[in-house]
Order: structure tokens, then C-alpha cells, then sequence
């Protein structure tokens, strides 16, 4: 299939929603103006805020025990995970609107998750056991307000399993697969009195295959490179009395995983990696609001095997207390203040170096929502750093709701990205007088609803201008001068009696200026996706969904000759098809995860593999 075709057919099939949703009939759903969303601070129906929200609801997460967090996260407008088609042990580069990979920030249950260790600190997504999540928030944009240092592009809060009802629930999934892969969970949950608790542990492993592509001529075997995977999820709630809830939380997650030397190059490398989070939350409701207590610690201990041998530990203690207030029943108002003391450990033969940081923020937002029509957001954070200084952040979020079908919405708001532990004392290139990347971003666009939210379209336009941005120059690591990046995405979609689809576009450029030099290269990401994910309850026990995405050319350099040579890759597509059948009532079910159906050939970072044709079925079950 051409470009061309490949254009015209997703036109098609932007206008065949159009006219599936003529035939839309009526149904009991839960609408999307009902659906509340947390990772705001401030909870609120979608139709009450301008910020771009997608919602991966606990049905969906239900029917992609197949898949793993980079697949789920791929399929989204505006969204690239490198690395998602790639092996197993292949590290996945999460990349936000056309944003590197750092400028997003991964939440769990609304508190940061990551690792100081690595030079980009973001939090490793491997690490993660889908069927440990309940659902999934998605914020684009400039969330530095509420969130802070790199928030720049994204905000992406996982929400684990935490219900519990009386008695015991126990549920669990085990799937086998291509590559002699293999997965387990079994959870735990209950309520006694008011006391409640969810228990989960996954297992995950798999032979894959060679990380490294053979080059062409080489009659050498590359060796298969396989994972193990361990994850262990507690909850626990107490509600003392009816104002108070303490709720502990303990998660581990520990990973080994086999890898190569380089593009190309085949090794029998290992590395391991052991994430501890441990930590508490606290809500005090008031009569018209209430006051939320954070306490996280994370530690990650990360450890390679190979000829360039290492050894490093990230830790972050991370406090957050928020006070929300309800002033009538139309206006909110969000104070708060953070604090996260970040250290990192390297170990070596000779001396053991233990740089750390310290970033305290204060926070504020005003939320005015169905003022009439008009609906508002504005904030403001404050930020010091005990090394480069301090900073400040805005947002000024409005929407109209013109109709109860139709709202337009806009932000304009400031984002930045703080020096990481690596930049400031790393071994290489280090620079004590970094000062923060900053960012400004404007978004624009309106929400479509129709036939009882049967049909809906959104459209986003978004631009992002960011100064002092932080690359790796000759002398090490230095503040460029500009990096400009803006796009748009479009959003379809059309629900009818038992069958859905959505579909989606997203198109980005950007370019980065250092004095007289300007480069419109968007290393490993694309100026074209778009998309299709449709299923249906074809009878009363049997689902069937499929999905498709294209990406388009982009370019990528060959780190394996020096100096690196840049190469547009060339496009491609993928399907994939999932069935399962329930029984017993609906508590037992079957299914199947068919990837890559078309066993499409392609590369996604030069010198690895990607995957063929795979699959893996199973069986999930929740007994009461």
C-alpha cells in the first residue's frame, strides 16, 4: 500500500464516521460529561475543563491483558512509544506531542513516579504490570502548575486497583505466548468493617529475541535476549472515622533483562533493575472540601552486567499537601505545596558519589465551572532549587460550552524542566550552572458531541515554544537557544448499540535554533500518525476489537558508525485483532491477542529488531 492509498483510505474512514454515526441509536452509557477526572486535583467532569483528557477505562485495561503499558499508550492521538514494537528488554521512549522523553511525567495514583539514576530521570515503563491498573488518565499539554519539573509536554496518571467489597474477591489472569512468553497475576481484595485491601502480584517472562539486527552478511547467530519480570502491588485503606481515610501503599517491581553492545552488535549483556515505593496517603474531608497528605518513597536500584559494568541508585522522597475548597457550588479553589529531595548513588571500585538535589514548590488554582456557559482554570506555582535558583509556572484554562453538544476550549499556559542529578554532577559533561528549560504552550480546539454523546469529534491545536533548552554539546551538557515544536490532532469517534470506533490524526513539526543554526529534525518521531481502534459485543459472551496505526517517515541516526550518520526510516503500519469469550457468568474468560498481523517488516531505531507476526492467549478470571 502507497502513501497515497494509505491517505485516502484513512479519509475514508474518517467519513465513515461520520455516516455510521446517522445510524447511532440510543443506549444507557455512562456519558463522558459524567466521567470524573482526578489528575487535575481537583475533581471535575470532563465538561467542566478545557485540558485535553483521554480516559483508558478499566473495560479497556480488562481486554488488553494481552498487551503491556507501551502498547495501550501507543495506540493514543498525539502519543509515540519507541521501543513498543521492539524486544521485550528494549528500554521504551515515551514521546508527548513531538516532546523528547523527559518531558513527560509519569504518575501512580497521582504521586510522580521515577528515577533519579537515569539521565533523563523519567520513570522506566517496563517496570509496570497492566493488569494491576484500574484506569488510566491522560493530560496533554503543559501540566507544570499543578505537577512541576517536566511536565512539559504530558501527564500520564496510572491508577491502580484499589476496591474492595465484602468477602473475598480474588481475580487473576495467565497468558502464553510467542517467544515462550509467559504471564501470571493473582490479586486479593476485601472490605472488612472499614477496613479495605488489595493485594496483586504479576509475573512476567519471556525468551524474546536478539535485541540487536543481524547486519546484512553476517552469518553469525545473535543470541535471543529474554526478561523476568516481578511485581507486587498493595493498597490498604482505614477509614477511622467518617471525615478521615489513611491509606498505605507498598509496590515493588523487579526486572532482569537481557541486551546487546549497540546497533547491530550482539552481547551477552544483563541488567537488572529493583524499584521499591512505599508511602502514604491521607484525605481529611471538610464540610466543603477537604485537605489530601502525599508521602512517597522511591528507590531504584539498577545494576549492568556487561564490559562497561555499573552500578546506581536513584532515590526520591516526595511530599505533596493540597487543600481544596468548595466556595458555593461553582467555584473551587486549590492550594498546595511540594517538596522533592532527589539523590543519586554511583558505585564504582574507587569512590562512591552520591550527588542529590532539593526542588520545593507552592501551588494555586482557582476552578470556575458552569458559569452559565463558562468554564475556568487559573494557577500559578512558585519553585526553588537549592542549586539553580527559583522559577514560576502559569495556566489560564477557559471553555465555553456553546451548546450542550458543542465546546471550545483554549490554554495558554508556562512549563519547565528542572536540571537532572546527571546534567548538574554526572560524570560526563557535567554543569553546575544550568538553569531550568522553560516552556510556553497554547492550545486551542472544540469538543463535538451528538445523538447522546453517540457521536463525537474533538480537534486540538497546540504550539509549544521552549527556551534554554538542555542538549549535550562538545563541551558537555549546555542551554540551546530555542526549540519550537507545534501540531494539531483530530479525534473521531461513534458508539451504536453494541459496536464502537475512534479514530485519530496527529500531525507535529518542530525545529530547534542554536544561534545561526536551525535543524527541523524530530529524532525517532514522526509528523504523521493517525489510527483506528474499533470493537464490538457480537453476542452477549463474545467480544471482538482490532486496531491499526500508521506512522509516518521520520528520522533516526546510526549510532553505530562515528560520527553518526541521520537516515529516514520509512513508514509503516500495524494490526492487530483481540477476542475473548466470557463464561460462568462472566467471571471466567478466554481470550486471544493477535499483533502485527500483516507481519509488517520495519525499523523503529536503527541497528534493532523489531517483532513479526506474535501472539499469546489466555484466560482471566474474577470469582467472589
Amino acid at each position: 500500500m502507497n502513501k497515497k492509498t494509505k491517505l485516502i483510505a484513512a479519509g475514508l474512514g474518517l467519513v465513515q464516521l461520520t455516516l455510521l454515526g446517522k445510524s447511532a441509536m440510543a443506549q444507557d452509557a455512562k456519558t463522558l460529561n459524567e466521567v470524573v477526572i482526578s489528575t487535575t486535583k481537583n475533581e471535575q467532569k470532563q465538561s467542566q475543563t478545557g485540558k485535553v483528557v483521554t480516559i483508558i477505562t478499566s473495560e479497556e485495561l480488562a481486554r488488553s491483558s494481552g498487551r503491556n503499558l507501551a502498547d495501550l499508550l501507543n495506540q493514543q492521538a498525539g502519543i509515540t512509544v519507541v521501543g513498543f514494537g521492539s524486544n521485550a528488554s528494549k528500554e521504551k521512549s515515551l514521546f508527548f506531542r513531538g516532546a523528547g522523553s523527559s518531558y513527560a511525567v509519569i504518575l501512580i495514583d497521582g504521586v510522580l513516579a521515577t528515577d533519579p539514576s537515569v539521565s533523563g530521570s523519567s520513570f522506566d515503563l517496563r517496570l509496570l504490570a497492566i493488569d494491576q491498573i484500574e484506569r488510566i488518565e491522560i493530560l496533554r499539554g503543559g501540566q507544570s502548575t499543578i505537577y512541576g519539573s517536566d511536565a512539559v509536554a504530558g501527564v500520564v496518571n496510572i491508577i491502580t486497583k484499589k476496591s474492595g467489597t465484602k468477602g473475598n474477591n480474588v481475580y487473576g489472569v495467565a497468558t502464553a505466548g510467542s517467544y515462550n512468553t509467559y504471564k501470571g497475576t493473582i490479586g486479593l481484595s476485601s472490605k472488612v468493617d472499614a477496613f479495605t485491601y488489595n493485594l496483586s502480584y504479576s509475573h512476567f517472562r519471556t525468551d524474546g529475541i536478539s535485541e540487536a539486527e543481524n547486519p546484512v552478511g553476517n552469518n553469525l547467530v545473535f543470541d535471543k535476549d529474554g526478561v523476568k519480570q516481578d511485581a507486587l502491588n498493595a493498597n490498604f485503606s482505614l477509614q477511622l472515622d467518617k471525615r478521615l481515610s489513611i491509606n498505605p501503599f507498598v509496590r515493588y517491581f523487579e526486572g532482569r533483562f537481557d541486551y546487546d553492545d549497540n546497533a547491530f552488535t550482539d552481547a551477552g549483556n544483563t541488567s537488572t533493575s529493583k524499584h521499591f515505593n512505599g508511602g502514604l496517603n491521607a484525605i481529611y474531608q471538610l464540610d466543603n472540601g477537604k485537605i489530601t497528605f502525599n508521602y512517597s518513597h522511591q528507590n531504584t536500584n539498577r545494576k549492568y552486567i556487561s564490559k562497561y559494568s555499573g552500578q546506581y541508585q536513584g532515590k526520591m522522597d516526595l511530599l505533596d499537601v493540597f487543600y481544596n475548597q468548595n466556595l458555593g457550588d461553582k467555584v473551587n479553589i486549590l492550594l498546595g505545596l511540594d517538596n522533592r529531595a532527589t539523590s543519586v548513588t554511583h558505585f564504582n571500585a574507587t569512590k562512591d558519589r552520591e550527588p542529590s538535589a532539593n526542588l520545593f514548590s507552592t501551588y494555586a488554582s482557582l476552578f470556575l465551572h458552569d458559569l452559565s456557559v463558562f468554564n475556568l482554570e487559573v494557577g500559578g506555582r512558585y519553585n526553588k532549587h537549592n542549586k539553580y535558583g527559583e522559577n514560576y509556572t502559569y495556566v489560564v484554562t477557559p471553555s465555553i460550552n456553546l451548546i450542550k453538544e458543542i465546546k471550545i476550549f483554549g490554554t495558554v499556559s508556562s512549563a519547565f524542566r528542572a536540571p537532572t542529578l546527571e546534567m548538574l554532577f554526572g560524570q560526563y559533561g557535567a554543569n553546575l550552572n544550568l538553569k531550568p528549560e522553560k516552556a510556553t504552550n497554547y492550545e486551542a480546539g472544540a469538543t463535538f458531541n451528538f445523538l447522546n454523546e453517540k457521536l463525537n469529534l474533538r480537534v486540538v491545536g497546540f504550539k509549544r515554544d521552549m527556551k534554554d533548552a538542555i542538549i549535550y554539546g562538545s563541551v558537555g551538557y549546555i542551554n540551546q537557544d530555542q526549540q519550537k515544536d507545534k501540531g494539531f490532532e483530530i479525534e473521531p469517534g461513534v458508539k451504536f448499540d453494541r459496536f464502537y470506533i475512534n479514530g485519530y490524526y496527529a500531525y507535529v513539526e518542530g525545529k530547534q535554533i542554536a544561534g545561526t543554526t536551525i535543524s527541523d529534525i524530530l529524532l525517532r518521531r514522526p509528523k504523521n500518525t493517525y489510527g483506528v481502534n474499533a470493537g464490538v459485543q457480537a453476542t452477549e459472551n463474545l467480544y471482538l476489537s482490532a486496531n491499526y496505526k500508521f506512522t509516518g517517515e521520520r528520522t533516526d541516526s546510526d549510532f553505530s558508525t562515528y560520527p553518526s550518520v541521520n537516515k529516514i526510516l520509512d513508514s509503516y503500519q500495524i494490526f492487530n485483532f483481540y477476542a475473548e469469550y466470557a463464561l460462568a457468568k462472566k467471571r471466567l474468560k478466554i481470550f486471544a491477542d493477535l499483533k502485527n498481523l500483516t507481519d509488517e517488516k520495519y525499523t523503529e531505531i536503527i541497528g534493532y529488531r523489531t517483532m513479526g507476526f506474535n501472539m499469546n492467549a489466555g484466560v482471566s478470571f474474577n470469582f467472589k
